[in-house]
């Protein structure tokens, strides 16, 4: 095994971050787009739906963009190996991105039952879409992919569609369903609160059973290759004792602490899976040899200083940044608020109509 140096096991711990970011926040994102038309009966409940996360969902994806640019910059070849073997896989999960943010900018557009009806299903499939595959991507990039003496990946999009990657896949659904359904009881008021509650606790033991499921089959492969990692599996433990604490916290109408039981599980789960891929970027399923080590994906040293300086200076404002955002729009919302609300087409045959009368 290659020696990790400081600075690329800095980074290698700094990225993870990023992703467990953009898991936890996203990961309510995607809940929440799933269950728009579980929760909102008509335009004014949905409406409210969407605004809970509307000042915010692009803002988290943020996240995704700094993992992805510090992975290329940091660790190149980690960078070259991923998005070459799983280039379709990642063009699904960027194509369903773009359709969700797409969904989330038009539903207001016009008060057509069938135009809000289309991109309602948009949203729906496309974050329930993506909230799967990246379950699946991450357990593939775990348990190893076919990767050659060159680095490259020689499988399909169809070798990533492996059972054990697929029970990944549903366990991030079926989490973030239920991370979503808490978010929603902490943001909303009346009807749709009641609903979002409602959907919590029937969701909640099946995403903990599912992310259960998966942690065991994760540690049974660590156990197959040579022995279980201390550390995932302490991870793991604790991320399934989160997972059922949420499932109790539900039933018991605690959103807060449900949610952030939630969060914790989301949390936990993947830097358990973290734990295991260390020291590794990626693993071959072909050849234990044929590993790409941390060391052998790394930029210089040089590199990897210039961007922990850089990172030293800018991150704190963007955390403090999206913290405060959080902040300004934390008060809760109902339909009640949006009553009567002109969608832009009113509000511009409005002023086609002064403008007649004139």
């Amino acid at each position: 095994m290659d020696d990790v140096t400081f600075l690329q096991g800095l980074w290698f711990v700094l990225i993870s971050v990023l992703w467990l970011g953009y898991f936890v926040l996203e990961g309510f994102d995607f809940g929440v787009g799933m269950l728009l038309r579980l929760v909102g009966r008509d335009d004014r409940e949905r409406r409210a739906v969407i605004h809970t996360i509307g000042p915010v969902w692009d803002g988290n994806e943020v996240w995704l963009l700094v993992a992805g640019g510090a992975t290329f910059a940091a660790f190149p070849q980690w960078y070259a190996t991923l998005f070459s073997g799983f280039y379709l896989a990642l063009f699904l999960i960027l194509a369903a991105l773009i359709v969700r943010g797409v969904a989330f900018e038009f539903w207001g557009k016009r008060p057509d039952r069938r135009w809000r009806g289309r991109w309602e299903w948009a949203m729906i499939i496309s974050s329930g879409l993506a909230a799967l595959l990246w379950g699946v991507g991450w357990a593939n990039i775990v348990n190893g992919v076919p990767i050659g003496a060159d680095g490259e990946f020689t499988g399909t999009l169809f070798t990533l569609l492996n059972p054990y990657a697929i029970l990944g896949g549903l366990a991030t659904l079926t989490i973030f369903f239920a991370h979503g359904a808490n978010f929603l009881a902490l943001r909303t008021k009346d009807e749709v609160e009641e609903r979002s509650r409602a959907l919590a606790k029937r969701s909640m033991p099946i995403a903990a059973a599912i992310g259960t499921a998966f942690l065991a089959w994760t540690l049974v492969n660590q156990s197959d290759a040579g022995g279980i990692e201390v550390v995932s599996a302490i991870l793991a433990v604790a991320a399934t004792a989160a997972l059922w604490a949420a499932v109790l916290l539900t039933r018991r109408g605690v959103a807060g602490w449900a949610f952030g039981a939630t969060t914790g599980g989301i949390v936990l789960l993947f830097t358990s899976l973290f734990a295991d891929l260390f020291p590794n970027a990626m693993v071959s399923s072909t050849s234990s040899a044929f590993d790409l080590t941390l060391n052998a994906a790394s930029s210089s040293d040089y590199t990897l200083t210039v961007m922990t300086v850089v990172a030293a200076l800018l991150v704190p404002v963007v955390l403090l940044y999206q913290a405060w955002t959080y902040w300004v729009f934390r008060h809760r919302i109902g339909a009640d608020d949006f009553d009567e609300q002109p969608t832009p087409m009113d509000v511009i045959e409005q002023k086609l109509g002064a403008g007649e009368k004139a």
